[in-house]
């Protein structure tokens, strides 16, 4: 399923569910088994979000860091390497980061099809 992040400042952002909720629990919402239907964060909420989707993406990073490539191996081609946290996060965290410079909330729901 898709997940839909809503804000007055930008366009849409559309997730996949399992990298919505990795994002949702790192930036402070309780996620659980399932994504709740409809969900807000809040301009109070949104510094907070923020720092904690910085933070597993920090944590994301360091824990991969011995998946480095080898010297001695060819680097690896662009379309073969793994996204990553952080490029999935790139544009919810730049929806929160102007929707807080506005003073916007920025909302989720689930969404039902393409």
């Amino acid at each position: 399923m898709l997940i839909t992040f809503h804000s007055k400042v930008v366009a849409e952002v559309l997730m996949l569910t399992d990298h919505a909720s990795a994002l949702l629990q790192a930036a402070g919402k309780p996620v659980g088994d399932k994504i709740p239907e409809r969900g807000v964060f809040t301009v109070e909420q949104l510094g907070p979000a923020i720092s904690g989707i910085e933070r597993a993406i920090d944590e994301y990073r360091h824990g991969h860091e011995d998946s480095e490539e080898d010297d001695d191996k060819a680097p690896a081609s662009p379309m073969a390497r793994v996204v990553g946290l952080k490029e999935r996060a790139f544009p919810l965290l730049d929806m929160m980061r102007q929707s807080q410079a506005a003073g916007a909330e920025v909302t989720w729901e689930v969404s039902r099809g393409w």
